[in-house]
């Protein structure tokens, strides 16, 4: 029984303008939500190729399948996917260096006070490392281990967790998904895109003479940014000052054994590199600056990095870091790749895919398009998108590397936004959240002190302790995160039991 709700809309007709993981997680949950008698229709060309990066995620992720109801265990085997419990980040202070971004939370507060002031009077300015020792994911993930452990409602594990996975694969189980509920597939490539007398799109005419009318159009088209930005001209807000790389390279390698239960980010001379392991492969890329690096040099660089035999050739990849100055224009909505580019370090590519439809299912169109609700979905996505740039932006600040590239990254103008953070922290380790923006204190908190941003001082609350008891909570939530890694198995042994995929030949 189809549980969407039956009403009369403006948008009966919705045309999704290309495929990929971008495409289909819309047509999949729109599918889901949107009332019964809307049509929805998804046009793609098997001859167009994907990117194909977003192999990484963070933990929302986990809500998209599950809104979809996609089980756990089928997910990964059809997508030859695996855990992830955070991302290490290495040499980013220079060679030897690393630290974990690990999820799910670190400590506990103790009435208002969050708990990394606690550690920071406890003396942890002065051995940063310590930090991680109260991090169940981190501790679980440096060992190896994985399971989904919840803990007691009076005690929860702290764990929280995403997936690796290889993002065609995800695009095509989210197609035969979204097929069975009744999104219509369109084969072939659109030649032209015709406009209304208001100016917005009216259809899309494929190069077989077919013609597509809708009432609501989703750009999904990657970079080429088919419908907002070469039809409705849309302007693109340029940040390639602020996050200067501008290519990358791709390649699959061998798989890891054992699997690591999370991503590495990987600092080099003018950028950094990937690793993401599948069941099936390891997911390699280079990020680089051109201005500082070849595309030949990048090449060597990142196949003399694999470890193993490169599965093919390395794919190329050049990008402008930027978003469409308004994601929503007219009738048309821009998603994915369209909608902008953030490179893949902190794993936000498929995020913003899946904030963006659930803003757009929040503002869906009633019997008219209200200007004033777009401007709204205006304004939050682009307050997203920045919030994640200044993220971003942290990591090439904060760093301790001696190449020209990271020198440049250090004195180059921070955002207001960006430098009264940084300001406010190391004041005295204080977090001020904007809204609903997506990273919460423990990651900043974590990149911060990962990278050498450390506070004068802490909460003046935090001294309502006595020195014993102080001790006494710190020990605590160590032994808490101790306990709850040495509880779970080795992440190859869990997936074993809990989604491994079927053995596949790898092909180039």
């Amino acid at each position: 029984m189809d549980s969407r709700p039956a009403a009369d809309h403006i948008a009966q007709r919705v045309v999704i303008v290309g495929g990929g993981t971008a495409g289909w997680m819309t047509a999949a949950a729109l599918a889901r939500f949107v009332p019964a008698s809307t049509r929805i229709t998804l046009i793609e060309s098997d001859a167009i190729g994907t990117v194909g990066v977003g192999e990484a995620t963070i933990p929302g992720i986990r809500l998209f399948n599950q809104m979809l109801g996609l089980d756990e265990a089928e997910f990964l085997r059809a997508t030859h996917g695996s855990f992830k419990l955070g991302i290490r980040f290495e040499g980013w202070s220079g060679e030897g260096s690393g630290y974990l971004h690990a999820f799910g939370s670190i400590g506990r507060a103790l009435g208002l006070v969050p708990f990394h002031h606690y550690w920071l009077r406890g003396g942890g300015a002065a051995n940063p490392a310590s930090l991680w020792g109260h991090s169940p994911g981190a501790q679980a993930a440096m060992a190896g281990r994985f399971a989904p452990d919840p803990g007691r409602p009076d005690l929860p594990s702290g764990l929280a967790w995403a997936y690796h996975f290889d993002a065609s694969l995800y695009a095509a189980l989210l197609r035969r998904h979204a097929e069975t509920v009744g999104v219509v597939r369109i084969e072939g490539k659109i030649a032209s895109v015709a406009r209304d007398a208001a100016g917005r799109v009216d259809h899309v005419a494929l190069e077989s003479g077919h013609r597509e009318p809708g009432d609501l159009f989703i750009d999904c088209s990657g970079f080429r940014a088919l419908l907002i930005g070469e039809t409705l001209a849309e302007p693109f807000d340029d940040w390639s000052e602020l996050l200067p790389c501008d290519r990358a390279l791709a390649v699959a390698g061998e798989r890891a054994s054992p699997l690591p239960p999370y991503t590495r980010a990987i600092a080099h001379g003018a950028g950094w590199r990937w690793r993401i392991p599948l069941q099936h492969r390891t997911g390699n890329g280079l990020v680089y600056d051109s201005r500082y690096l070849s595309d030949d040099e990048a090449a060597d660089r990142l196949l003399a990095a694999l470890g193993g035999e490169a599965i093919g050739a390395p794919r190329p990849l050049r990008f402008t870091t930027g978003r469409r100055k308004r994601a929503w224009v007219g009738n048309c909505v821009a998603l994915g790749l369209a909608a902008g580019f953030l490179e893949p370090l902190e794993s936000t590519s498929i995020h913003l895919i899946q904030s963006g439809i659930a803003r757009l299912l929040e503002y869906w169109p009633g019997q008219t398009l209200q200007p004033v609700e777009i401007d709204v979905y205006n304004r939050e996505t682009a307050a997203e998108w920045l919030a994640i740039r200044d993220f971003l932006i942290l990591h090439y600040h904060a760093n301790a590397r001696h190449e020209a590239f990271w020198a440049e990254r250090r004195a180059v103008p921070l955002p207001d936004s960006l430098a009264a953070r940084i300001a406010l922290f190391r004041a005295n380790g204080r977090f001020r959240r904007e809204g609903d923006e997506l990273f919460a204190e423990a990651a900043w908190l974590q990149v911060m002190i990962g990278q050498g941003i450390l506070p004068a001082g802490h909460h003046a609350l935090a001294e309502t302790l006595s020195a014993h008891e102080l001790d006494d909570f710190l020990n605590l939530t160590r032994r808490h995160a101790a306990q709850v890694a040495a509880r779970l198995p080795t992440h190859d042994a869990f997936l074993a039991a809990h989604g491994a995929a079927p053995a596949q030949k790898v092909f180039a």
